[in-house]
């Protein structure tokens, strides 16, 4: 079964995401609302796949992105941002960001993202 990891500043995304995902059979193991407590659950929790939004206070997605990479923790990133703009995809890019969704997310790309990272 798929680890999951959600960090996304909005509980209702949270929510939402979890709900989605669940029933299609993979585990979300842990949340967070921002970048920093995200490498905390990260850390203890040891997911295979992190969905990590953009925009967040204290520590944003691609602060996070940056640190796990330049860590080397071995997690797949899914980065959702509602600002698509190629600039932004492009700099997770090369953090190592395996994939980008746009906001708001539709079912069927998620499900099929996380299943081509698995």
């Amino acid at each position: 079964m798929i680890q999951i990891v959600i960090i996304d500043d909005s509980p209702f995304i949270i929510k939402a995401i979890k709900k989605t995902l669940e029933p299609h059979g993979f585990n979300i193991i842990g949340h967070a609302l921002n970048g920093k407590d995200g490498l905390e659950v990260i850390w203890q929790k040891k997911p295979d796949i992190v969905i990590l939004d953009v925009t967040m206070p204290i520590m944003d997605g691609l602060e996070t992105a940056k640190f796990i990479f330049e860590h080397k923790i071995p997690v797949k990133v899914i980065m959702l941002s509602a600002m698509g703009d190629d600039e932004l995809i492009e700099t997770a890019k090369n953090y190592g960001v395996k994939e980008f969704l746009n906001k708001p997310l539709k079912t069927d790309d998620l499900i099929n993202v996380i299943k081509s990272l698995a």
